[in-house]
């Protein structure tokens, strides 16, 4: 399987959040997955922690990518196919870094493991 964390997830799961289920633990802890993280969620955590809206333990610009390396969480790259592929996308969610998201799901083939209801309306496949 190939999965796609939205930020949130990613951030529950590096904080051990119980908000986060178990079976998605488990599914990102899955060696057998191929797991990623987006640049756009690096980019969405480091403006929400300069707002004062994110509290880290550490700057954002060392502390996700070493949380997402110590998880063995591949990274995933913005490429113009995805941000092109925004002109396709209904407008259903206002949140620039989510739509790009769904975006990138959409165009590499990935699952996007989220809880966000809105994400769920679109059609990208979503990780239960």
């Amino acid at each position: 399987m190939k999965l796609l964390l939205d930020t949130h997830i990613f951030l529950w799961y590096i904080n051990g959040d119980k908000r986060l289920s178990n079976d998605k633990r488990d599914d990102i802890r899955d060696l057998n997955n191929e797991v990623y993280l987006s640049v756009v969620s690096i980019w969405e955590a480091i403006i929400k922690y300069q707002l004062g809206k994110l509290p880290l333990p550490q700057p954002p610009e060392t502390y996700l990518p070493t949380q997402r390396k110590q998880h063995q969480i591949m990274s995933l790259t913005l490429n113009e196919d995805s941000v092109a592929y925004l002109a396709q996308l209904p407008s259903l969610h206002r949140d620039p870094f989510d739509r790009m998201l769904i975006c990138q799901a959409s165009v590499h083939g990935l699952s996007l493991m989220t809880d966000d209801t809105i994400i769920q309306q679109y059609p990208v496949q979503i990780f239960p």
